[in-house]
């Protein structure tokens, strides 16, 4: 069984995911290696370090470089970078949304210009499926269109059309692949993406044709481009009844801890962001008492660790005046150390999660400590 629950309190879910490359307990945070490592100057043999369960890299990054042909000659990802748990690729078809300054989408797919040198790119449904079995990822997602919220009806409408389209393509291509011989993992699994914009109506039309497709998992795309916070709460409430139960549900690209919490709690299984690393290099760090900016004269001369109640490699070994003066001087071990210390905070954070599941706790959890994590100290 590829996805199981093993326990509910209220819509919130305890489960686990059975992958060719190991199993992965949920609820989940997927920690982002977009071009295959995480900013910061963290490698594979780090992430077991921080509690990292599952790493997500980028098919857009990865096709322009090193190319997607290249990783396949190496191994696929998983020799290549080194890690030997499961991995979930992105289609790319956000990085085209929001990277690429002109674009032309057509039935058969997109043409836009590479962000990093500008040559013209063909990106369809088969070349994101074909691009993502060379990487030999645990988990494809199919390729879509992410509109910018709000977007008018009409146009949300018709994408979301075509994104389901794709969505049949996107799996017949993947058949397909999975049955050649010199495929990496004729076992990778793919997931479909609801789309809909901010309209509810638009949003579970979507997820009830794309269900139909009985596909290993469900993502939920195109939130937190736009809309307000309480618009994408409401969004998850809108889709989750017509989400199948027994498929994990990945909410892409959210968030903050308390974003998390909230979806939680809301029913969703699966997260990631990029926020925890990139706000670490710029010395925002989330404890267990709010969020603090580790640059704020304040700590010049605090001998005390980052957190307290932080138990990892960061906290145990270096204090809050040590970090302050590595981010201010400029050295890279600044960015380093707290990368490690926010992504061990956001897996902490999803095995604390777990276990008040498990042991019927979650909601006194989640009352205490959404207030908390969101406060600016």
């Amino acid at each position: 069984m590829f996805f199981e629950v093993k326990k509910t309190e209220g819509k919130a879910r305890r489960g686990v995911i059975n992958t060719v490359h190991g199993t992965v307990q949920t609820p989940a945070f997927m920690n982002v290696a977009t071009a295959g490592a995480i900013k910061g100057a963290l490698s594979a043999f780090d992430l077991k370090d921080i509690k990292c369960q599952i790493m997500l890299s980028n098919t857009y990054h990865l096709h322009l470089r090193p190319g997607d042909e290249n990783v396949k000659a190496l191994g696929g990802l998983h020799k290549f970078t080194r890690w030997d748990g499961p991995i979930l690729t992105d289609s790319g078809g956000f990085q085209v949304f929001s990277l690429a300054k002109l674009r032309n989408i057509t039935e058969e797919g997109v043409t836009f210009n590479s962000h990093i040198d500008g040559r013209k790119i063909f990106m369809s449904p088969e070349a994101s499926m074909r691009i993502q079995s060379n990487l030999g990822s645990t988990i494809a997602m199919a390729f879509d269109e992410c509109v910018e919220n709000p977007s008018p009806y009409d146009y949300t409408k018709k994408s979301s059309e075509l994104t389901a389209r794709w969505l049949e393509r996107c799996k017949r291509e993947m058949d397909r692949l999975n049955s050649l011989d010199d495929t990496i993992n004729k076992e990778q699994k793919l997931f479909g993406i609801n789309q809909g914009g901010i309209y509810k109506d638009l949003r579970v039309e979507h997820m009830k044709r794309i269900a139909e497709l009985d596909l290993p998992g469900y993502a939920i795309g195109g939130l937190a481009v736009g809309e307000e916070t309480e618009v994408m709460y409401d969004i998850i409430d809108e889709v989750e009844p017509y989400m199948p139960d027994d498929k994990p549900r990945y909410l892409m690209g959210v968030g903050t801890p308390v974003n998390i919490l909230e979806a939680v709690h809301r029913g969703v299984d699966m997260f990631d962001c990029v926020m925890p690393s990139r706000n670490a290099r710029h010395g925002h760090l989330f404890t267990w008492n709010g969020i603090i900016n580790i640059k704020n004269a304040k700590y010049e001369l605090d001998e005390s660790p980052i957190d307290h109640e932080c138990g990892c490699p960061v906290c145990k070994s270096f204090s809050r005046a040590y970090v302050r003066h590595l981010m201010k001087a400029g050295e890279m071990l600044a960015m380093r150390l707290c990368v490690i210390h926010n992504l061990y905070f956001y897996n902490t954070l999803l095995e604390k999660i777990r276990e008040e599941l498990d042991n019927g706790s979650f909601e006194k959890f989640y009352k205490t400590n959404r207030e908390i994590l969101s406060k600016r100290i």
